[in-house]
């Protein structure tokens, strides 16, 4: 899903700005609007000087705690013009020269308040509250200030009229981007929505698709590779001669080893991909993973391998042991392959718990050859899918030296080794 374009003021870095601004803002309008040197103090009028440079820093946790931020104009909109219609002359000088600037301190502060409480207070019956007792706040100074004020551009009526006006505009604006917000809100919400309902319906397919596989793997391949072993393990008993007898054992062993593989290939298909989940009474059986032959067919074609194991026997659970004799299989293969001249160490080694296999080799001597040509990539992205599947870990690259290295490591289970000695076997 690509990211919603987001406005500069709308980034978290934008929006500390922004809050800053609008601090500012009402730091300097509210100290224009009250200040009045020439004009003595009223009785509470150095209260003015407070309650500005008090609600200005306010406004600044607008975004993230609009309803504390917006009661505090709210609540100061309200004590000023009461406190002077309780007491007369608290806040306005009486008179020909007449002042009530004091009593607008907090008037700067109210549209941006009503903006924050409208904008970003999600209940709206909470959000309206602040700036309705703003308003209430606005006509009681039409209460406060008295008759001879009437008719001017200063009047009452003016004064009123101005504040409702500011507070009206702020109001709006919090309305317009309160629901502009919850549009984007919503759109996010919905597009998130289809985007989890798309990777659904592609699970269900893939799903469905290796469902199809696996019982197709199982009901044709499985049927026809035990039908081959079976008619080989006939065809060994009638031959005469022992050569003939050893070349059909090995299409026979070749065709079991073949159908353990087809099992496990199955069991991940239907699985849908996730781990091989250990049974609760352990991991199995053990079985010692055995890479004889896997080194006597490479070194039969002229590709010299070291083996070492490391850590005393390598056991591991049926399941584990073949993904390592794959494991080992495709490197060998992939050596044969691309490394023509190279020689190989195959490293295997049993810690608690887990087991790994290291397959490096040495940088090519020779040009690659006609099997170099078919290899596609593929071999390696599946070992790490295998590996995955039984909740191992893969990683496969370059090596110094011009090499090539492969590494997996793979769960085994609680260490059934007992008090066998650590050793170390180099072949």
């Amino acid at each position: 899903m690509k990211p919603v374009l987001r406005r500069p003021w709308s980034t978290p870095r934008g929006a500390v700005l922004t809050d800053l601004a609008v601090v500012l803002a009402v730091l300097l309008l509210g100290l224009a609007v009250t200040a009045t040197p020439d004009a003595p103090l009223k009785p509470a009028g150095g209260l003015t000087y407070l309650l500005v440079p008090g609600l200005a820093p306010a406004l600044f946790w607008r975004r993230r705690a609009p309803l504390a931020a917006t009661w505090a104009v709210a609540v100061a909109a309200v004590l000023v013009p009461a406190a002077e219609l309780v007491v007369p002359g608290t806040f306005f000088r009486h008179g020909g020269d007449a002042d009530y600037t004091e009593l607008l301190a907090w008037t700067p502060a109210a549209p941006f308040a009503a903006y924050a409480a409208l904008a970003f207070v999600r209940s709206a019956r909470t959000a309206w509250a602040p700036p309705a007792v703003m308003a209430v706040g606005a006509a009681l100074m039409g209460w406060a200030i008295p008759g001879p004020e009437q008719g001017g551009p200063g009047s009452t009526d003016a004064v009123v009229f101005r504040s409702m006006a500011f507070l009206a505009v702020g109001a709006l604006l919090g309305l317009y981007a309160g629901a502009r917000r919850r549009m984007v809100h919503t759109l996010v919400e919905r597009a998130e929505r289809a985007e989890r309902e798309r990777h659904l319906l592609a699970e269900q397919a893939r799903a469905e698709e290796r469902a199809r596989l696996a019982a197709e793997m199982h009901d044709v391949v499985t049927h026809q590779v035990s039908l081959m072993v079976l008619q080989a393990g006939a065809l060994r008993v009638t031959l005469p001669d022992e050569e003939s007898r050893a070349a059909v054992e090995q299409i026979r062993s070749t065709g079991c080893a073949a159908l353990e593989e087809l099992r496990d290939v199955v069991g991940l298909l239907r699985r849908g991909g996730e781990p091989i989940a250990p049974p609760r009474d352990g991991p199995g059986p053990a079985e010692r993973i055995d890479l004889s032959r896997l080194i006597a067919e490479s070194e039969s074609v002229g590709v010299p391998v070291a083996l070492a194991e490391e850590g005393g026997p390598p056991l591991a659970p049926p399941a584990v042991g073949r993904t390592v004799h794959r494991v080992v299989q495709e490197a060998l293969t992939n050596v044969r392959k691309h490394a023509p001249g190279a020689r190989v160490e195959v490293r295997l080694r049993r810690d608690p718990g887990t087991v790994s296999v290291t397959v490096a080799n040495t940088a090519p001597t020779g040009e690659d050859g006609v099997l170099a040509a078919a290899g596609s990539g593929m071999g390696l992205r599946g070992l790490r899918q295998r590996v995955e599947m039984v909740g191992g870990s893969f990683a496969a690259g370059p090596a110094d030296g011009g090499g090539f290295r492969v590494e997996a490591t793979l769960p085994t289970g609680p260490d059934t080794a007992g008090d066998d000695a650590q050793v170390s076997f180099t072949r």
